[in-house]
């Protein structure tokens, strides 16, 4: 155990569960530990660094931002934010921006927009989520999503009522409540990285025309071009009202941004939603230089044909012997079901030069840095495969 290991171990609040890993550095797709052992980082920090580590863009913007101005209050204009609201106005569609500082809060800025539009227009019914759902972890997102992350928290917020993903009666039953709004990922990331189908967008977005119901995307892992398009609702033919967005938007660097139509925002008021350090410079330098790395270097497809390439790669390279239940994902989000736990072969892949990650207990989550080169996605797989090999053959030696 060295320093950092203790010292964390010994003052951190105990809620994760760690590799018994330092890193200290990283570029690109690589990351170092304390002992100069070096990894591909398959994980991202969960789909946060899709430009890499240490992207080149970034932190010379960081650097002159940081020298210039970093905090402000949002009582004052700055020009970093106008840029930034005016790149994400264009490249969604939307019309109106808020910043915050991470995917939970957009969740709640979204929420809240939703009801202010509802009390608005005498609307009262409830905001649909989805089973298997996960939008953050205050108090509000997990009384949103699965109930594993609520567990121990009650009293939950109320007005919400679950649909279970990509069951289309389901989704029928719960519009005659009169819905405010409906709020979906439209790839689960750490619900197991389920697909939600072209027939249950297309009825989510029927039924919200002719509901008058608010259609909310949560974009904060999907998007970015990580799905192999700028938003992960372009894969369908639906038009959302308001969108949340985090993670890789800021580079590396935290921030958030709510996103919704003019007929939507328009209910909000001076004094109606706020934000200390949303919107600060720093941040919004961070995003500009973010999101203009990824057009400027074509991301968006590099992602849709790495994604293809590793998908296929994978189920040709697959094991026979049954330990892979299913291959998953668009663009660079990737699920690999096993037949067993993941843990172990998480463990594995570490032990063999790989960060990855397991969510819902079987499914291994692919989601790399988009400039990964095709010399390490291939490792990534071929690492992915060995493990499992390996896990599944202890397994049956032990059983």
């Amino acid at each position: 155990m060295n320093h950092t290991t203790k010292i964390t171990d010994q003052f951190h609040l105990d809620v994760y569960n760690r590799f018994p890993v330092t890193l200290t550095k990283g570029k690109g797709a690589t990351v170092w530990t304390d002992d100069d052992r070096e990894l591909i980082d398959a994980l991202a920090g969960i789909a946060v660094n899709s430009l890499g580590h240490c992207h080149p863009k970034v932190v010379e913007a960081i650097k002159g931002q940081a020298e210039k101005l970093m905090h402000i209050s949002n009582f004052y204009y700055n020009e970093p934010q106008a840029r930034l609201v005016q790149m994400l106005a264009e490249c969604s569609g939307l019309d109106r921006i808020f910043l915050c500082n991470s995917g939970a809060e957009a969740i709640e800025a979204a929420v809240k927009l939703a009801r202010k539009y509802g009390h608005a227009h005498d609307r009262s019914g409830p905001i649909l989520t989805m089973s298997n759902a996960f939008h953050g972890r205050t108090i509000t997102t997990i009384s949103m999503g699965m109930e594993k992350y609520a567990k121990g928290y009650a009293p939950l917020a109320k007005g919400f009522q679950k649909v279970i993903y990509n069951d289309v009666e389901s989704l029928r039953q719960a519009f005659k409540e009169n819905p405010i709004a409906i709020i979906l990922e439209t790839i689960q990331g750490s619900g197991g990285l389920d697909v939600a189908s072209t027939s249950f967008m297309e009825t989510v977005q029927e039924l919200c025309n002719k509901h008058d119901t608010l259609l909310i995307i949560d974009e904060i892992q999907t998007g970015i071009a990580r799905t192999g398009k700028m938003w992960s609702f372009q894969h369908y033919n639906i038009k959302p009202d308001i969108i949340a967005s985090a993670k890789a938007l800021g580079g590396g660097f935290p921030t958030g941004a709510m996103m919704a139509k003019e007929s939507v925002a328009s209910v909000m008021k001076y004094g109606s939603h706020g934000s200390t350090f949303g919107g600060n410079p720093l941040a919004c330098t961070a995003a500009v230089a973010s999101l203009t790395a990824v057009i400027d270097e074509d991301l968006i497809q590099q992602a849709a044909e790495k994604g293809t390439w590793l998908k296929q790669y994978l189920k040709k390279e697959a094991p026979s012997n049954r330990a892979i239940k299913d291959i998953r994902g668009k663009g660079l989000m990737m699920g690999v079901e096993l037949t067993f736990e993941g843990r172990p072969v998480v463990e594995e892949m570490l032990k063999r030069g790989v960060l990855s990650n397991c969510t819902q207990g079987n499914v291994i989550r692919l989601v790399p840095p988009l400039v990964i080169t095709r010399t390490e996605l291939q490792k990534v797989a071929d690492v992915l495969i060995a493990s499992i090999n390996q896990v599944h053959q202890i397994n049956v030696h032990t059983k």
